[in-house]
């Protein structure tokens, strides 16, 4: 199937399933700057922009083709595992998918808002927890009254006041677990169409993956389609029902969780 195009993979689906993302021979080239004079300046950086279309290497560009012909067909009511070795072209999908990344080549077509939750994704750290669920939430398209019915919710699943009212605290003073708990419960709040998390569930203790895990596995009987990179094969497993394994940005297979980790597994030795 990594083979194949969309419009291929698309045709062999039948049924009244719904698409939400297709990713048609996909192709993400990030253009990293080499050696050169005045290489910071804003200047300089106005004129690559403008000579972007000359020589990249004339200019001192160096060119990383992160993704390379992916091409898939998500659907409503799926969680989809994404795996593959560090530097594989995982997130650097989900920010294509999410629109923040252009295309060198192919397509990516989506029904829907699609919401990309990473773990680094900045909240303002300045603000208490309390100011940053409502801006979070606006933030989504949630209305004022919308946060104010799930704030309770939102605190409750993050655990954060637990030990405290951390909640009425600045973002500054909460240890890197409990801002991604936080961000990971006002995200979770909202029925998404396409939500995509990178690596979240890789933070806090076992109890609040698992209740992440419930949350996923709810999202998706509301019809909305997962997305989710970890390196935590067992999340993958307790949360996914189809895996794209990735690697050199290059979608080595697609398929059903157990049999595209068991192959990972033998690929990597774990």
């Amino acid at each position: 199937m990594a083979e194949q195009n969309a419009e291929q993979v698309a045709e062999q689906h039948t049924g009244d399933r719904r698409p939400t993302v297709i990713a048609d021979d996909l192709h993400i080239v990030y253009r990293v700057n080499g050696a050169g004079g005045g290489k910071g300046s804003a200047t300089a950086a106005l004129s690559r922009i403008l000579k972007r279309g000359s020589d990249d290497a004339a200019r001192g560009v160096r060119k990383v083709h992160a993704v390379r012909g992916v091409s898939f067909v998500a659907y409503r009511g799926e969680a989809i595992g994404l795996i593959g070795s560090n530097g594989s072209g995982k997130s650097t999908l989900l920010r294509a998918i999410a629109g923040l990344l252009p295309a060198e080549k192919g397509k990516v077509y989506t029904d829907g808002q699609p919401s990309l939750l990473g773990v680094n994704a900045a909240l303002m750290n300045d603000l208490t927890g309390e100011r940053n669920v409502i801006l979070g939430g606006l933030a989504m398209g949630m209305s004022r009254e919308q946060i104010k019915e799930r704030y309770q919710e939102i605190v409750d699943f993050s655990g954060i006041n637990e030990k405290g009212d951390f909640i009425t605290l600045p973002m500054r003073t909460y240890s890197s677990g409990m801002a991604a708990r936080l961000r990971f419960s006002i995200a979770a709040a909202k029925d998404h169409d396409v939500l995509m998390i990178d690596e979240a569930l890789a933070t806090g203790d076992r109890k609040f993956q698992m209740r992440s895990e419930e949350r996923i596995r709810e999202l998706r009987k509301e019809a909305g389609t997962v997305f989710l990179v970890s390196h935590n094969n067992k999340s993958i497993r307790d949360t996914c029902n189809r895996v794209l394994w990735l690697e050199r940005g290059e979608l080595r297979m697609d398929g059903p969780t157990d049999e595209v980790l068991k192959e990972y597994e033998k690929f990597t030795g774990k």
